[in-house]
């Protein structure tokens, strides 16, 4: 079995003896005489002026229970009743004292000693510092009327304890309660959508656990439309409905800040700081203050930004742009990114010690086509806020639900843009859905927008591939999106033709009708050279 050791106060008025040598209630005393509950090691924590006290106490609990031992542990304090000076006396004890609760059963008594004792006792138990229950003593309930007053002892009066054990989740009512709240804000989180994709609810359930209990800051991964922003004012909100912010939410697109403006938007400035500067700006992380900012696509961000943003995150302090005096700020931090930020990290293109600092809670969004099992509740959800924003109550008919969810459901549709694309969609069938009601024929137009829509899109990454695949990664990347596109026809037809004449007659037969070219296959020569490209490279690919 465990050695049960008690830890606690000297009660300098509940501990003190009875007058004349009577026997009383001595809650540290009756601590030791309690039936069922042997006390092998107590903790006596006394004041220097009352050492006289604490020795009459050794002595009294040696005469009741001999084989428990006392020691004593003296702790003055300058004001007991110091919140701060309390809390770190006990702390340090803690922090120092050879904690073993495989072999020893802890029980902290918060009878005695002052409330601010009492309640730093609670605090260090329940954030388990202390591994270890809560004592409470209680005098008797009532004396035995029958026995003269002359002949109680001090055994009569050792009185009752109770023991409180902080792990809630031991107490069926309230872990009930818990679960229940843990699955509202879940669900508080999805906007309260009945997602049924398993791998989705998992990672929702880890972020509730991380919103509510760390101030840490938090990454969000995943692809356009995936919903980072929804999800991240969602988190503040949550926040704000358990009272942990009374600031505001402020979102900034990283992906629209450059140069000054960016440190001008993020930080502020002072008059004068730069041309056009006529009055002061605060900045949008003064604005954070006690809130939550959320920097979207921070991926984005210039490198001397991120320097800026890493010093603000970890000191909560900054300098605005042209001022001498530094400012600050206490945010939590929430970031959203469609890139790899580890392959930025290697590039160059991302501060590696950023990168560490934002990386301590990543959670990846799945795409819309990796949990098509939501795509029928979030489709209630987006008729819903359809109705609440336009004010109109729009519905399916049972048949042109059912195609569209089938059609959703397959690999031909490919939700390039995620929840967007499916917002889009459904806000275009209501609008279009004749009195109030999407029918099958609302439908099949909005299918076929779709696929005209994602064939449009897959041809785009197909210039990019063809691009690539000529010119090399970097070389395409050198390239206007104008130059791409005619650079990317112009490789199609090469390659469908026998000759550069022929492919010069085919790329400009127009104007061979119109008789405003000459040679065509010197035409497309030129234009070729323009990349340093030939003909004969181009159509062997």
């Amino acid at each position: 079995m465990r050695r049960r050791v008690a830890i606690g106060f000297l009660g300098t008025v509940l501990d003190m003896p009875g007058r004349h040598g009577r026997p009383k209630w001595r809650p540290t005393l009756g601590l030791c005489q309690q039936d069922g509950l042997f006390i092998d090691r107590l903790e006596l924590f006394y004041d220097g002026h009352w050492k006289s006290l604490a020795d009459r106490i050794v002595a009294d609990i040696e005469a009741v229970s001999p084989a428990t031992e006392v020691r004593l542990n003296r702790i003055d304090f300058k004001d007991p009743w110091d919140f701060a000076e309390m809390y770190t006396g006990l702390r340090d004890f803690a922090d120092g004292y050879p904690f073993d609760p495989e072999h020893e059963d802890y029980l902290v008594n918060i009878t005695t000693g002052t409330h601010v004792a009492q309640i730093c006792w609670f605090l260090l138990t329940e954030a388990r510092f202390i591994p270890g229950r809560l004592l409470q003593l209680s005098p008797p309930k009532k004396r035995r009327t029958d026995q003269p007053e002359e002949e109680r002892t001090q055994a009569d009066y050792a009185g009752y304890h109770s023991i409180i054990d902080l792990d809630l989740s031991r107490y069926d009512s309230i872990a009930t309660r818990f679960t229940a709240e843990r699955e509202e804000a879940a669900s508080f989180l999805k906007s309260g959508i009945d997602t049924r994709n398993a791998i989705f609810n998992r990672m929702i359930d880890e972020i509730e656990n991380v919103a509510i209990r760390s101030r840490a800051p938090v990454l969000l991964t995943g692809p356009t439309g995936a919903g980072k922003s929804q999800l991240a004012r969602r988190i503040f909100e949550l926040k704000q409905a358990r009272r942990q912010v009374s600031g505001s939410f402020v979102e900034v697109n990283c992906a629209t800040l450059r140069g000054d403006q960016a440190m001008s938007a993020l930080f502020g400035h002072v008059r004068g700081a730069f041309t056009g500067a006529q009055s002061a700006r605060a900045g949008l992380m003064k604005a954070a203050h006690d809130g939550v900012l959320f920097l979207d696509e921070i991926g984005e961000l210039g490198l001397d930004e991120q320097a800026m943003c890493l010093r603000a995150i970890e000191e909560k302090r900054f300098l605005p742009v042209g001022a001498d005096t530094e400012t600050g700020s206490d945010f939590q931090l929430l970031a959203g990114t469609n890139r790899d930020l580890a392959e930025s990290v290697r590039e160059g293109r991302f501060r590696e010690d950023l990168y560490a600092r934002l990386n301590l809670w990543t959670f990846r969004l799945p795409a819309l086509a990796d949990r098509r099992e939501d795509i029928e509740p979030n489709l209630d959800f987006e008729l819903r806020r359809f109705g609440e924003a336009e004010g109109q109550n729009v519905t399916f008919n049972r048949e042109a639900r059912q195609r569209y969810i089938r059609f959703a459901m397959t690999a031909e549709a490919g939700w390039h843009a995620n929840f967007r694309d499916l917002s889009a969609s459904v806000t275009r069938m209501a609008t279009l859905a004749p009195n109030g009601r999407i029918n099958e024929q609302t439908v099949a137009e909005e299918i076929a927008r779709l696929q005209v829509l994602w064939h449009a899109g897959d041809q785009g990454d197909a210039d990019e591939r063809i691009i690539e695949q000529v010119l090399g990664p970097e070389r395409a990347g050198a390239l206007d999106l104008f130059d791409r596109a005619q650079l990317a026809a112009v490789i199609r037809i090469c390659r469908e033709s026998t000759s550069i004449s022929a492919a010069g007659r085919t790329l400009f037969a127009v104007s061979r009708l119109n008789k405003k070219t000459g040679n065509d296959a010197d035409r497309l020569r030129k234009y070729l050279q323009r990349f340093d490209l030939v003909f004969a490279d181009v159509r062997a690919g």
